[in-house]
């Protein structure tokens, strides 16, 4: 879904997943500082908007879902993931309930298989399940943003900002009167630097929540049953993750940044070393420089100095061994 902030002064389009909002306007770093000074606004129009409403959405949720949402209390936001049957992350949602409703964001491009298995649970629970992407957007404001949030639109308050679900027929006027927009791009970097994983970028096919540092943010330890509760229990009590996702400092004087998916190998190994890991998000901060984020083998030295493909790496733990 195109936005129509697209048309603003400077906006170039951005690709790939994010296709369909900008990925800047024009002065990357400048967009960046103001985020950071809790300024402005990231348009995330493109993505998928789901509701649950019924007297029984909560507690249905809850059998479904890795957060513990049962007693969640209205207006507090928090996240969650389904997981496959083995514990393989499928599915986050970033979920807010305004006391009729649960309102979530999610990736672009997942929200038809997601409703498609939240509809073959639903069996009798007093639920409905709605696509509302084609009516509400996702605006999101920094933390320390002062911009006024219309009255009776949904909010999710987070340390790092605000979500706000906005009537999609109000972006554009929303946006006259938010600040100075801010792409996409912008949005990665501080996500990065915040060490927040991202379904899609820093998982595969077979990740599980604690290699990413999932644990507590949006899966919790002490609820009942869910699909995959076994895996995250078992590697919880006896065991530890394959991989742990670390965060890198990366070569300055580099021209180009490693795409997602270069392979990781130990410098001290050369340029024949085994792989160890791979990059899945690279981006250039306003501050700190090239930085990414990665999954490494757990058993790779914390202390060990890093090649990504060509480019030096020396990594900050994330996940502990």
């Amino acid at each position: 879904m195109k936005s129509p902030l697209l048309s603003l002064p400077g906006a170039v389009p951005a690709e790939g997943v994010d296709e369909g909002v900008a990925a800047h306007y024009g002065d990357l770093f400048r967009e960046q500082r103001a985020l950071a000074e809790g300024t402005g606004f990231v348009d995330l129009s493109h993505r998928g908007v789901v509701t649950v409403s019924g007297p029984e959405r909560l507690s249905w949720l809850h059998l479904l879902l890795t957060q513990h949402v049962s007693d969640l209390p209205p207006h507090r936001a928090t996240e969650a993931l389904i997981l496959s049957a083995n514990g393989h992350i499928e599915h986050a949602l970033y979920l807010v309930d305004d006391g009729e409703t649960v309102w979530a964001h999610v990736e672009p491009g997942t929200r038809e298989a997601l409703i498609a298995y939240l509809e073959s649970m639903k069996f009798f629970y007093r639920v409905e399940v709605a696509d509302r992407t084609a009516d509400f957007a996702v605006v999101h404001l920094p933390a320390g943003s002062i911009a006024e949030v219309p009255e009776g639109v949904a909010v999710r308050e987070t340390p790092y900002g605000r979500d706000l679900f906005l009537p999609r027929a109000d972006l554009e006027s929303y946006a006259q009167t938010a600040g100075p927009p801010a792409g996409i791009l912008a949005h990665e970097a501080l996500r990065v630097e915040q060490h927040r994983p991202r379904l899609g970028f820093e998982t595969d096919h077979r990740t599980i929540p604690h290699e990413l540092g999932w644990i507590g943010d949006a899966v919790h330890l002490q609820k009942g049953c869910y699909r995959g509760q076994e895996t995250v229990a078992r590697v919880q009590n006896l065991g530890k993750p394959p991989r742990r996702m670390v965060f890198l400092h990366l070569d300055g004087s580099e021209v180009h940044l490693p795409p997602a998916g270069t392979d990781l190998r130990l410098a001290d190994d050369g340029p024949d070393g085994r792989r160890i890991g791979f990059v899945t998000t690279s981006v250039r901060h306003h501050e700190l420089g090239p930085v990414a984020l990665a999954l490494v083998k757990r058993n790779v030295p914390v202390d060990a100095h890093l090649m990504a493909g060509d480019t030096a790496a020396a990594q900050e733990t994330v996940v502990e061994p």
